[in-house]
């Protein structure tokens, strides 16, 4: 039996990333850009709010860890980015 795919996180301070299956941060992943793209820009709390809301009941494993932790990955990939002197902190596509 193979062992099911995973993708090492980075992390936005160039702070040691994690190891997660690549079909949860695939999940978590299009989920935070199509909330982002539905909105244009979004805070964080709203983002974790509405994934909570909508993921808890089908996701397996913590939504709000892995909400945060997919959020510093793409981030660190130059795929989002947090909007400047906002607060409570934003986000939005970098392209």
């Amino acid at each position: 039996m193979s062992k099911p795919d995973r993708i090492l996180t980075l992390h936005p301070q160039g702070k040691k990333g994690v190891n997660i299956l690549a079909s949860r941060y695939d999940l978590i992943k299009n989920y935070i850009l199509a909330k982002i793209d539905e909105h244009r820009d979004m805070s964080y709390a709203d983002l974790d709010e509405m994934a909570r809301k909508d993921l808890s009941e089908t996701f397996d494993g913590k939504v709000g860890w892995y909400v945060v932790t997919v959020k510093l990955d793409l981030e660190a990939r130059g795929i989002i980015e947090r909007i400047p002197k906002s607060s409570p902190h934003r986000i939005r596509r970098t392209t």
